[in-house]
């Protein structure tokens, strides 16, 4: 799976995003992981509704539109809930619960993500 950097400003809040750009990838998501790490995340392309169905641990849910602008957040998602359908996201990124207090994470931040190779 292809990973990436997500940056707001010049602040790396997440060294090693998986992306999810597949049915497939984006259905097993992270559900087969006991926790997230701080560097961790899960970018979940084409999408604008999550889960947390059979996971085992809380996440930060940041619900992005096409240009990275962040239109909604869910901190602290617990374990066998689902999310509201975002209806202009088209993106989530799935952080370790606390990230978007710990990077002051806020509506119409603009996140990017750099390519790893």
């Amino acid at each position: 799976m292809r990973c990436c950097k997500a940056i707001i400003e010049d602040t790396v809040i997440a060294y090693n995003v998986k992306i999810a750009d597949s049915f497939f990838k984006r259905l097993v998501g992270l559900l087969n992981r006991d926790k997230l790490e701080d560097d961790e995340g899960l970018l979940l392309k084409k999408c604008n509704q999550i889960h947390t169905i059979g996971m085992r641990f809380n996440i930060d849910a940041v619900f992005l539109n096409k240009e990275g602008e962040i239109v909604y957040i869910e901190k602290d998602m617990g374990a066998g809930k689902i999310s509201k359908r975002i209806k202009n996201a088209c993106q989530v990124l799935e952080l370790q619960a606390g990230t978007a207090d710990k990077y002051n994470i806020k509506l119409f931040d603009v996140i990017k993500f750099d390519v790893l190779l």
